[in-house]
């Protein structure tokens, strides 16, 4: 990135106001907007559970073994004790809800969730009510409505494989900043020390992928939370650095089997 460009500034620091030692009750939640800089809270971990989504812009969660970016309708689940980092683009509007450890019968790793129209609005309430309410008052019924639909939810496996090896970590977090970046694999060894061959090694043995499979993988991530947020066909394959849309539409259909258009066809989106 060019060293113009400003910093993140830490999202932890806009989190000031949560203490997640304050809440008592089954679930919490928690609405933040995002400031104009792109903002990032670095690794950590929760002892309740976390429920992460976007309601405008993008969200990146790294977890170990992997990263998540996560488009609307979809939301990251975050188990208690799990180390992860997470990054929100510039005017992001960020929610979560807090879930007590054993409260509710989700995946004991990280994983994403497509959210269904009431859990949405029930995690949208939830931000807006106290962290101490009766287990038998309103609200208290609404967090155990909240729990068994995400008990219901459907399990997606929308990520890209990374490892704990610090270089290959450098590397994904480089190409989540800028997947437009298309550095060849001997250019990227350089980059960390390593031969080409080395670093192919160590992606495939790390991730289960080829240097360039895992590299499709993460484009098919952008590109389904930058097409689901709306931008055009013809914008998310200038972002990815595709030579023509052709060429991106071509990755979409080989990687999901249909083209980009049919894919969020009745998806809530305009993606043409």
């Amino acid at each position: 990135m060019p060293s113009s460009l400003p910093s993140p500034r830490p999202l932890d620091g806009v989190l000031t106001d949560f203490d997640e030692r304050r809440v008592r009750s089954l679930v919490a939640g928690w609405r933040l907007d995002v400031g104009q800089q792109k903002s990032e809270v670095p690794l950590h971990t929760h002892r309740l559970g976390q429920l992460v989504f976007a309601l405008r812009g993008g969200v990146t969660c790294e977890a170990p073994h992997a990263i998540w970016m996560v488009p609307p309708h979809r939301a990251i689940w975050i188990p208690s004790q799990t180390p992860h980092s997470v990054r929100a683009t510039a005017n992001a509007s960020l929610c979560y809800l807090f879930v007590q450890p054993g409260a509710v019968r989700l995946p004991a790793d990280c994983c994403t969730l497509a959210i269904s129209a009431l859990v949405r609005e029930l995690v949208l309430d939830m931000s807006t009510q106290p962290w101490d309410y009766a287990s038998d008052s309103a609200v208290g019924r609404k967090a155990r409505v909240l729990l068994d639909e995400l008990a219901g939810l459907q399990v997606e496996g929308v990520h890209v494989p990374t490892s704990q090896d610090a270089r290959v970590r450098r590397i994904a977090a480089m190409l989540a900043d800028d997947p437009a970046d298309r550095r060849t694999l001997a250019e990227w060894g350089r980059l960390v020390a390593m031969s080409e061959r080395s670093l192919a090694r160590l992606v495939q043995l790390e991730t289960g992928l080829s240097f360039g499979r895992w590299r499709q993988q993460l484009h098919l991530l952008v590109a389904m939370r930058q097409l689901s947020a709306g931008d055009s066909v013809q914008q998310v394959a200038g972002q990815l650095g595709y030579d023509s849309v052709t060429a991106f539409i071509t990755m979409f259909k080989k990687a999901v089997g249909e083209s980009p258009g049919r894919y969020f066809a009745g998806k809530e989106t305009g993606v043409a």
